[in-house]
């Protein structure tokens, strides 16, 4: 019986099929235990009509192999094509995104020579759901979507990731000043799981100073959890400005399946011309290496790859004059790599990888304890373009319905409030939100909310949706509008 490991590959498009080829030739000599199973994605199976980007016998493959070692692929233009990595994380359940930025100065150009930091950003939920729906002829919305145990998985898998490998200190960031339930959700979550990692730093910053200072000062990071969107965004950030996007590989980690792959594009604009980076791939594949348990083998490759660097010979995209000994090509700069093989770098930190880096990092919820939850009013969504668009024309009119007390309250354009007392600058698109509740915030039934839709129907509205207003235990759960 083999004693390899199998994994699933899949060659990509663009750069994909140069860097895979120069990452499997480096894994080969430096004495991988692998057997690959290789799958088509991307491009070839978007354009056969399978908007997902991955056939079934793919899926197979990876319920088998549980280990996905993927090249960039390229999505086709025009709608109806879902991100293949979107759906792959989610379909697997993919819930840590593991970025690694580390600064490899002289040899790789940049103004941070002593950044090492690792951003976990949390990789299912957020604007990621990709729930969008057109409700009028002006207004499109993105459903951002966050949930608690969504949040304790990448938030507790940080501070595990942080205590593992011997990190520091863990930074949250969120927007929670403007998004104070869902981003609230995410702080909130990190300050009380904090307090069980007593051995470890922890701080918050609002993202967008966040994302400067990572710009500017990004050495004083070791750690990063994140939401989904802000954790993509940083993450190239941090890749730039510690040298090359094109040298970032990164960990998509779930409970049982793990995807690994390079963070960069397809890159079609120098596909074929054997000129493309593989590092990028090859980081990812390090990893991949330490995930299945040949962690000997991964830190001879990466020992190898910095030694590499080091001795001046670098692809295009990182050649420098002065530093630089030679400009290299895909193929020849793998063949660098592994004529290097079993030599460590004199100037940077060795790698240095064993057997207690390969233990999965297990992640138990806490119990979950159930709210009393009641229904207290309903936002109706409105599309309305008449009368010069003028607030009080909707809302008196709306104040005409009534069920059983449920009243309008007040109406928002764009989150503002313009009715009652609104102000005659505010612009208005012809998307409104209008907020029912009884006077007393009294419990509202599904009944009367559907007596109050009947109402509105026939004073000449179109409601396009309806957001059901409630309290958990007594707290309000639900975002005030600006202006209230």
């Amino acid at each position: 019986m083999s004693s390899k490991r199998k994994i699933t590959v899949a060659y990509g498009d663009g750069i994909g099929p140069e860097i895979m080829k120069a990452t499997i030739d480096i894994m080969e000599a430096a004495g991988a235990q692998l057997e690959y199973d290789v799958i088509e994605i991307g491009e070839q199976v978007y354009l056969k009509g399978i908007t997902s980007g991955m056939e079934p016998k793919a899926i197979d493959s990876l319920r088998e192999t549980k280990v996905f070692l993927k090249s960039p692929i390229t999505t086709p233009q025009g709608g109806g094509f879902k991100s293949l990595n979107v759906t792959t994380r989610k379909s697997f359940g993919l819930f840590a995104n593991v970025r690694p930025c580390k600064a490899f100065s002289p040899f790789v150009k940049t103004h941070f020579p002593k950044t090492d930091l690792v951003i976990i950003r949390e990789n299912e939920e957020d604007l990621y759901a990709g729930i969008e729906h057109r409700q009028t002829e002006e207004v499109y919305q993105c459903l951002k979507i966050i949930s608690k145990p969504g949040t304790e998985k990448i938030i507790r898998y940080a501070f595990e990731y942080a205590r593992k490998y011997g990190r520091k200190k863990v930074t949250c960031m969120t927007k929670d000043n403007i998004m104070k339930l869902a981003d609230g959700l995410f702080h909130k979550t990190f300050d009380e799981i904090a307090k069980e990692y007593p051995d470890i730093q922890t701080d918050h910053k609002i993202i967008d100073i966040g994302t400067a200072l990572i710009a500017d000062r990004p050495e004083i990071f070791d750690v990063i959890v994140t939401l989904n969107l802000y954790g993509d965004i940083i993450s190239d950030v941090a890749a730039q400005v510690t040298g090359s996007v094109g040298l970032g590989g990164s960990a998509n980690v779930g409970e049982e399946v793990a995807m690994f792959e390079a963070i960069h594009g397809s890159a079609p604009d120098i596909a074929g011309m054997g000129i493309a980076n593989p590092s990028g791939l090859l980081n990812g594949a390090i990893m991949m290496l330490v995930h299945i348990g040949q962690p000997e083998v991964a830190e001879k490759i990466a020992n190898a790859w910095m030694k590499t660097l080091e001795d001046g010979i670098h692809t295009g995209d990182i050649y420098q004059e002065g530093i630089s000994a030679k400009k290299v090509g895909t193929d020849e700069f793998a063949k660098a790599v592994i004529a290097r093989l079993g030599q460590k770098p004199a100037n940077m930190v060795p790698a240095a990888f064993d057997k207690s880096s390969t233990a999965p990092i297990e992640i138990k919820l806490r119990p979950a304890k159930k709210s009393k939850k009641e229904l207290i009013g309903v936002d109706v969504f409105i599309d309305w373009d008449a009368d010069g668009r003028n607030p009080n024309t909707i809302g008196d009119t709306l104040r005409r319905a009534s069920a059983n007390g449920l009243v309008l309250l007040l109406i928002t354009n764009r989150g503002i409030k313009v009715y009652p007392g609104g102000m005659k600058e505010t612009f208005c698109t012809d998307h409104w939100r209008c907020r029912f509740q009884k006077p007393d915030q009294s419990p509202v039934s599904h009944a009367e909310i559907l007596d109050l839709l009947a109402q509105i129907k026939d004073l000449g509205f179109d409601f396009i949706k309806t957001e059901n207003l409630y309290a958990f235990d007594g707290v309000r759960a639900y975002s005030l509008a600006q202006g209230e």
